[in-house]
């Protein structure tokens, strides 16, 4: 599998490295695609406010949203679309979740990305599906399940052996 990722740290926050970003999109597609395309941009408080406005119609920064390349098939091409991703509020809810940063920066990630595949929760039953593949993906990454309501260990990583 190819994986071309242009992120993009629009902001002044301490993010997680480039190569674990690339590992956990990477993840999320392995099961869907064998060549992919998509941008990540990191941005402020601002930003994603003016986007979750103008894009779903609210008024307050979310954690993520994606945008699916809406392109004709007949293009082939591999390019999947774009993912904004609020550094300061995924900061803030893995904090009140009890949450690693890491796992909690996966977990959007994986969940992004999976937005761009066609995957949602808006309905329960899409949202069993949409959860149950981010536990998966994530357990494959060593992370909890992220819908625990209990604290997380410490490093957030699971022991398969």
């Amino acid at each position: 599998m190819s994986v071309r990722l242009d992120i993009d740290n629009a902001c002044a926050a301490d993010v997680p490295d480039n190569a674990a970003i690339k590992r956990w999109v990477t993840a999320a597609l392995a099961t869907s695609r064998a060549n992919a395309e998509l941008s990540l941009r990191i941005v402020d408080d601002a930003e994603m406010r003016a986007l979750n406005h103008r894009y779903r119609g609210v008024d307050y920064a979310t954690n993520v949203l994606s945008f699916p390349a809406e392109l004709p098939p007949e293009l082939k091409l591999s390019h999947l679309g774009d993912i904004a991703i609020c550094a300061a509020v995924v900061e803030r809810e893995a904090q009140e979740q009890h949450k690693s940063r890491n796992a909690h920066w996966a977990h959007m990630i994986v969940h992004g990305t999976l937005h761009l595949l066609g995957y949602d929760h808006v309905e329960d039953a899409d949202a069993d599906i949409m959860e149950a593949l981010e536990i998966a993906i994530l357990r494959q990454l060593n992370f909890a399940n992220p819908y625990l309501a209990t604290p997380y260990a410490e490093d957030d990583v699971v022991n398969h052996g």
